[in-house]
């Protein structure tokens, strides 16, 4: 059932994992999807991949972490779909380690993308969303936050990743508070372990105690969290789930 014909969702961090996971819902859904990342040879991928389903999708290679770069993203999405009645600001990164032996440049990379990114992609998506909001045919609109558990339980090892994501989620229920009368559902998704590529991004030896941790844990798919994106954006106008923790079953925290 194309539950959000008509629509238009914008994705960002999509042209791999819960990004591109999420595309695909979303367009099987019934909406246009704007692709949003830096690879753009994936998003053309998944941009055709979608077209050979029926749906339509449209890709834009940007860093959200420049804040024009992610304002220009949302004003082409805008300008080439008609609206915006869904943002996932799921673009980020996760390098671990401890503090004291850290690459500060990690640090950085993290507070520009997971943070700043997202707050930069929000604020110029705010708009847009409003706009929807108050249009047939839903009268709603979404603005998901992908954060993690780490938003949560702060952990030995990942202290400024724990850092960014609390930062979301405290950014989440603020927003929520401004905007939920003008019938913009803010959503924070708080993933366990998920099967993608993140960790990959983290220095060999660091790479190793999380795949330690990890190895005899059936993890989540990519898929399991578009899935729970999907029920949060489909809910009546007037529910709004503000927030979903995810785990693997054996995921003790």
């Amino acid at each position: 059932m194309a539950e959000l014909q008509e629509t238009v969702a914008l994705v960002t961090g999509a042209s791999s994992g819960i990004g591109q996971a999420t595309a695909r819902t979303l367009a099987a859904q019934g909406a246009s999807v704007a692709l949003v990342a830096r690879r753009a040879d994936r998003l053309e991928s998944l941009a055709g991949e979608i077209a050979a389903a029926g749906g339509t999708a449209l890709p834009i290679e940007a860093d959200v972490s420049e804040r024009e770069q992610a304002e220009a993203a949302v004003g082409r999405a805008v300008e080439e779909l008609g609206r915006l009645d869904v943002l996932v600001n799921n673009a980020g990164v996760m390098l671990l380690g401890p503090i004291a032996a850290a690459p500060v440049e990690e640090w950085e990379q993290m507070i520009e993308v997971n943070l700043l990114g997202l707050m930069y992609t929000a604020r110029a998506a705010l708009p847009h969303l409003s706009e929807a909001a108050e249009r047939d045919p839903r009268r709603v609109a979404d603005l998901i936050n992908i954060s993690s558990v780490a938003g949560r339980i702060a952990r030995k090892g990942s202290g400024v990743y724990n850092a960014t994501k609390f930062g979301v989620g405290a950014f989440s229920e603020s927003l929520r508070q401004e905007v939920t009368r003008r019938h913009v559902r803010v959503s924070l998704v708080e993933p366990g372990a998920v099967a993608t590529e993140l960790q990959s991004h983290n220095r060999p030896e660091v790479r190793e105690q999380i795949e330690q941790r990890f190895t005899d844990m059936d993890v989540l798919q990519a898929e399991d969290i578009a899935e729970a994106i999907a029920y949060v954006v489909t809910r009546p106008s007037h529910v709004a789930i503000n927030e979903i923790l995810i785990r693997p079953t054996e995921q003790e925290q």
